[in-house]
């Protein structure tokens, strides 16, 4: 799989070590910064990394923030992007069955390594059902301005 990576300053070190294991696993991964511990926005590596999958470039993206919900937030205002923040394995197998989301955010302040791990596997390897949960993605890209 093409994978997008991203993360703040907060999330710095947990992207390196999940980009690391990606890798390890064979996929493709395209790291879109930050590359330092320096402080700096959330939005730009969010954005960044949403827009490879928009333009078709990568599959997926996994966002790490201090607490994932800055960047879920911005990714979710990229056309096309579903971005879920999952402190957990069961999340991330909800949000790629019934969500079909194509982005996962962690919050490297709240999950260990291993649990990061375990979620970005989780969230990589689970299919989305369809049926009637494909009428509910519909729907939610055919809003425009509520």
């Amino acid at each position: 799989m093409r994978i997008a990576i991203g993360a703040d300053h907060a999330g710095y070190e947990l992207k390196n070590l999940l980009a690391d294991f990606l890798i390890q696993q064979g996929h493709n991964v395209i790291d879109c910064g930050t590359n330092s511990l320096e402080s700096t926005d959330y939005p730009d590596y969010a954005v960044a990394a949403c827009q490879l999958i928009e333009n078709m470039e990568c599959d997926y993206a996994v966002l790490v923030c201090g607490s994932g919900i800055g960047v879920c937030i911005t990714a979710n205002k990229v056309k096309g992007i579903r971005a879920a923040n999952c402190l957990s394995k069961e999340h991330a197998s909800l949000s790629r069955q019934h969500n079909n989301c194509n982005v996962v955010t962690l919050g490297a302040r709240f999950l260990s390594y291993d649990e990061a791990k375990e979620i970005v596997t989780t969230f990589l390897s689970t299919e989305f059902e369809g049926g009637r949960h494909q009428k509910r993605v519909d729907k939610i890209h055919s809003l425009t301005h509520c």
